[in-house]
């Protein structure tokens, strides 16, 4: 007897609906619709996300699906941190603000100034970037872009939950990602909250991964997509990394892997049994958020494929429209180990001349500019290999055990090019799939809230037996030159 679940995966480049069928232990995935997401410019100059268009998407993509056979499930999953503002009956107030939007800045000094620190990591363990919710709340309150009838935000997955549901509540993996979320107590921080102002009826109830909100769809929502009235309408996990690692498929203990889920981010990190709020953990800038479990993802949010998805719109715009297949073959031909950048450094997060951008810091740095689009490509992608592996050892260095083997998961994980680079720079073995966890990882997720399969380790054992794996081990005859690379890589400047 086979059932389907659908997965509605939003990420900051595209958004899918994706149908997963479940038979006799195997998964298959039919792709129904996908379409892109990205920042729009509102009239002010803010950077937004055109939710009303990315909702009308989901929905016909959800007709789409409407036809197929044993549909029993839908959920949601998107990036973490942005937000939409509702009014009392629900209805959306405002076009939500993208985090890479400039207010952001400015609104992590003030926060600073109200509440230190080691405080706010101690209430939450997550990691101080400048785009986290906290900030972005205390930018709305500061700019009187909060609306005056709001009654609730709510994170943009958990929005589309609503949408089908009409229950309005956050889920706990998205809920921690905000910096509001306390993960020992499991519940928001009273302490940041009061501290940036906001009035506590504004948060919404927050509830644990792989919650059923509703066993049908509401009327509208019925109406609207013409799935069956008796669909359930689950709360997975609404963070899309977090339902991406419930995918990852681990054969190795726990204290042996580590993961990588490659898209315009990279998140790499371990999964722990619980939170670690020690000060070395703060010093490394790592995070703690919650998974299914509940577990912790201890992890560093740094930049990832946004490098080259940033070089090819600069290109496209120019008139060059290449595919990215066709870079990571021109990036393939490049000379190895030429130029070097530290993606970390604030520049390279920022939209823009992106190409530019990497051009001035190898003439800043001293080292040849990058002359074809093959050329930047390459170093973006070895200098992003060797942040993994610079991620990697402070990883192991908090968690007290060595990674043997690196998981990658999610659509980056089709650069082949960099796998074999992260393999290298890392001298680990890299196993790369399945490439769409996220939706895999809902769609798991949905089972088990629905007693389909029994736990995390029964979905992994699926993904294993449902979905290729491609597995790069370090080239020997390359590793003094990445021995010389890292040492080079160490000395660049983050600015």
């Amino acid at each position: 007897m086979s059932s389907t679940h659908i997965a509605i995966d939003l990420g900051a480049e595209s958004g899918r609906v994706i149908a997963g069928t479940l038979e006799s232990g195997r998964l298959s995935l039919r792709e129904i619709h996908r379409f892109p997401t990205g920042a729009t410019s509102a009239p002010d100059g803010s950077l937004r996300w055109d939710i009303a268009r990315i909702t009308g998407e989901i929905f016909d993509g959800l007709r789409r699906a409407a036809a197929l056979p044993g549909i029993r499930s839908v959920s949601a999953d998107s990036w973490g941190v942005d937000y939409v503002w509702l009014d009392a009956g629900g209805r959306l107030l405002a076009q939500p603000f993208h985090y890479r939007d400039a207010r952001n800045v400015p609104a992590q000094a003030r926060v600073f100034q109200k509440i230190p620190r080691e405080k706010i990591f101690a209430e939450t363990g997550i990691q101080f970037l400048p785009f986290n919710t906290l900030f972005q709340l205390d930018a709305d309150l500061h700019n009187r872009t909060l609306p005056q009838n709001a009654a609730r935000f709510l994170p943009i997955a958990d929005y589309i939950n609503a949408l089908l549901s009409g229950n309005f509540v956050a889920e706990e993996s998205v809920a921690s990602t905000t910096q509001l979320h306390n993960p020992i107590a499991r519940g928001w921080s009273r302490q940041l909250v009061n501290a940036i102002g906001l009035p506590e009826r504004l948060l919404p109830d927050v509830v644990p991964p792989a919650t059923i909100l509703s066993t049908t769809l509401q009327q509208a929502a019925a109406a609207q997509t013409n799935l069956p009235s008796g669909t359930a309408v689950i709360a997975t996990c609404s963070h899309d990394t977090a339902a991406a690692v419930l995918a990852v498929p681990a054969t190795e203990t726990r204290d042996s892997w580590a993961y990588l889920s490659s898209g315009t981010w990279s998140l790499l990190g371990a999964e722990l049994e619980r939170p670690l709020l020690t000060p070395d953990v703060l010093a490394a800038n790592f995070t703690n958020e919650t998974g299914h479990g509940p577990t912790t993802r201890l992890l560093k949010n740094i930049i990832g494929l946004w490098l080259v998805q940033e070089c090819r719109r600069h290109w496209a715009a120019d008139g060059a429209d290449y595919t990215y297949a066709q870079l990571q073959q021109q990036a393939a031909a490049a000379d190895p180990l030429r130029t070097l950048i530290n993606p970390d450094a604030p520049r390279f997060a920022a939209p823009g001349n992106m190409p530019g951008k990497i051009a001035d810091y190898a003439r800043e740095t001293h080292q040849p500019v990058p002359r074809t689009p093959g050329e930047t490509i390459r170093a973006a992608l070895e200098s992003l290999a060797l942040l993994y592996d610079k991620t990697l050892a402070t990883l192991e260095n908090l968690i007290n055990y060595p990674v043997n083997t690196l998981h990658i998961v999610g659509g980056g994980g089709q650069n082949t090019l960099l796998n074999q680079f992260t393999a290298d720079a890392t001298n680990r073995a890299v196993i790369a799939g399945p490439v769409e966890a996220t939706a895999v990882g809902n769609i798991l997720l949905q089972a088990i809230a629905l007693q389909e399969i029994p736990n995390r380790a029964a979905a992994r054992q699926i993904v294993r037996d449902s979905f290729p794996l491609t597995t790069c081990t370090p080239q020997k005859q390359a590793a003094a030159a990445w021995s010389a690379a890292r040492k080079r890589f160490q000395t660049l400047p983050n600015q």
